[in-house]
């Protein structure tokens, strides 16, 4: 696969497999990924993630939470890119659909959720929405 920014990539392909009803979708592996599916994890959007074993590919099996038959990820969105980074100052750190959903930011204590980013008042890239 040619992907040429990997966060992007990642959550195409969970927006789309979500969209279409799949339990679960396999997704390419890096640390920033993995920091990304545990920060969902602990903030309820999946139900979990495990390392592929069964292919030579490196990767996750990811699994959707469902709210009886609905998904609860409702949708991704990516905010910064390869050719335009957004970052967001420790006043101005963004809230999604007026605290409904989480912005997923980078700051120098790792990946927080904006509302964590808020209480510890740091600010850094907007890597993407979820709702």
């Amino acid at each position: 696969m040619n992907c040429t920014y990997l966060i992007a990539d990642v959550l195409t392909m969970m927006r789309n497999a979500n969209r279409a009803g799949k339990e679960k979708v396999d997704v390419p592996a890096s640390k920033v990924v993995k920091a990304i599916l545990t920060l969902l994890k602990r903030e309820g959007y999946i139900e979990g993630f495990k390392p592929l074993e069964e292919t030579d590919a490196k990767g996750f099996r990811v699994y959707f939470k469902f709210d009886k038959s609905t998904p609860v990820i409702s949708g991704l969105k990516c905010i910064s890119k390869p050719s335009l980074r957004v970052y967001s100052g420790q006043s101005k750190v963004p809230k999604v659909l007026r605290g409904q959903g989480i912005a997923i930011i980078s700051t120098s204590k790792g990946l927080l959720t904006d509302k964590e980013a808020r209480d510890l008042k740091i600010g850094g890239e907007v890597i993407c929405y979820v709702w």
